[in-house]
């Protein structure tokens, strides 16, 4: 899937945060009337599915009575997400106390609903985050669990035509979303490969179909995630080149995507934040050891995705190995490799204004490893 920047009209829009609970209603209410797309790609405003997990009660027993927490997606729902749903699906929340609704984001993006209060928790991007973090007009939200461990983005391109090292970019056409945080990490990879980043034709460009753009060759190369996109072109039989942003510079392994909170939600809730994440632990954990069940079990919750079967299977499989990594338990941030980030974005004036470089993020909600 493209690393697509909306975020960065962030600022533009912040003075509506105000009027978002409104927002984060109306996502709520057309998230049950309308099915998820199918692509990678977000649509903006689309609603999606809308899932519960409430328990059902027996003739014996009374229902238990659960606390509702509403998680609002970044994009329709795919494979970076199933650990909610295992979560959901297998009785974890549950088990928490906690009832979850799984909506999709309205146009001002997760960070605004989560940041208005209209949902607790949602899914971001360490640089989605910046710049609401930073003036008058901040964004109450604090990064909670790390997704993925490291940043599996790179640019993928045809195979042989040289474009495997970030020099071999010049001279080609590359699908730009001509933003300043996008151009600058190309440039700076190019550079230290001894590349020339004026070379690169630059085509405004927001691919969402990343087999037929490199096949029909309307782009040469484009920014993707290995583990959605990358998957597709091998699922398709497509043959490609690829290289990783943080293999060529660790600066630019930052987190992606993420798992935001609404910060007085954390302050006033923090009991059952904890069980939330606590829940979507044991979901993401169970992801790891059995991709294929989690699949099976994304597919079962958003029926539309099994139009993709063997894509879901197979990046199920890639992120089985990802969701963790090396970190000594799943969701944990490393302090010195967000603050880098951050300080890299600070360095190149890539923000309007300075963001406090060890701020956004926290791992005090996670379970002990």
């Amino acid at each position: 899937m493209n690393l697509t920047k909306r975020l960065w009209a962030l600022l533009l829009a912040l003075t509506l945060v105000l009027g978002l609970g409104a927002c984060g209603q109306k996502a709520q209410d057309t998230a049950a009337d309308e099915p998820a797309a199918t692509t990678d790609e977000p649509a903006a405003g689309d609603a999606g599915t809308e899932t519960t997990g409430e328990p059902e009660a027996t003739e014996d027993q009374e229902p238990a009575e659960l606390t509702e927490i509403t998680f609002v997606l970044d994009w329709t729902p795919n494979t970076n997400h199933t650990g909610v749903y295992v979560a959901q699906k297998l009785g974890y929340f549950e088990e928490a106390g906690l009832t979850v609704n799984v909506v999709q984001p309205p146009d001002g993006g997760a960070e605004m609903l989560v940041g208005s209060g209209g949902a607790q928790f949602g899914v971001s991007f360490q640089d989605y985050i910046a710049p609401a973090l930073i003036g008058d007009g901040q964004l109450p939200i604090t990064a909670v669990a790390a997704i993925i461990q490291h940043n599996t983005s790179g640019i993928i391109s045809r195979k042989g035509e040289g474009m495997d090292t970030p020099k071999g970019l010049e001279g080609h056409k590359y699908a730009t979303w001509d933003l300043p945080v996008e151009k600058a990490t190309i440039q700076q990879v190019m550079e230290a490969d001894g590349g020339d980043f004026s070379k690169v034709e630059l085509i405004p460009s927001t691919v969402t179909d990343e087999v037929t753009a490199l096949e029909t060759k309307s782009v040469d190369a484009i920014w993707v995630y290995e583990g959605w996109a990358g998957v597709a072109c091998d699922v398709a039989g497509l043959e490609t080149d690829y290289f990783a942003f943080a293999d060529i510079d660790p600066v630019f392994d930052f987190y992606t995507p993420v798992i935001i909170a609404n910060n007085d939600y954390l302050t006033e809730h923090p009991d059952e934040a904890k069980a939330f994440l606590e829940a979507v632990t044991r979901g993401y954990e169970y992801c790891i050891e059995n991709p294929k069940e989690a699949a099976d079990i994304l597919m079962e919750a958003v029926p539309e995705l099994a139009d993709s079967a063997d894509l879901i299977y197979a990046s199920q499989e890639f992120l089985a190995g990802e969701y963790q990594a090396d970190a000594a338990r799943w969701g944990e941030f490393d302090a010195a490799r967000w603050s880098g980030f951050f300080q890299w974005l600070n360095d190149n004036q890539l923000l309007d204004g300075q963001v406090t470089v060890d701020a956004g993020f926290t791992n005090d909600y996670l379970p002990e490893a």
